[in-house]
């Protein structure tokens, strides 16, 4: 099987190829510098990606709380992940990197919190 990946480590965005069979990595070819080996090897063999989303959130002005994984999830369980995102709803106050799901789906990722929101109390 041959991929062509571009590389995101550096601004370059050298078009890589990567030919493997059987789950192994056979040949590397079109970086330019030794960055892009590891970065282009990972992507062939088990992509994975940062989850940005929101969460419902209760007791402030905002409806919605931006929340992203702290560690890259296997692109296969990016569905699975929004699933249960998609239940979560937290309370305000909330401060900018507060864990807001803790392993998530046992994959060794936080989803954290992207900004931070104080409770709104309204005058009786």
């Amino acid at each position: 099987m041959e991929k062509i990946i571009t590389c995101t480590v550096c601004p370059v965005g050298c078009q890589i190829t990567v030919t493997g069979v059987d789950g192994k990595v056979e040949t590397i070819s079109g970086h330019t510098c030794k960055r892009g080996i590891p970065f282009a090897t990972d992507e062939f063999l088990l992509p994975k990606r940062i989850l940005t989303s929101t969460v419902r959130l209760a007791g402030s002005d905002e409806p919605l709380l931006p929340v992203r994984s702290d560690k890259p999830i296997p692109k296969d369980k990016l569905f699975a992940c929004m699933e249960a995102v998609k239940k979560v709803q937290v309370v305000a106050p909330i401060q900018m990197g507060d864990i807001i799901i803790a392993d998530i789906l046992g994959l060794g990722s936080n989803m954290i919190a992207t900004r931070s929101v104080e409770k709104v109390t309204r005058p009786r």
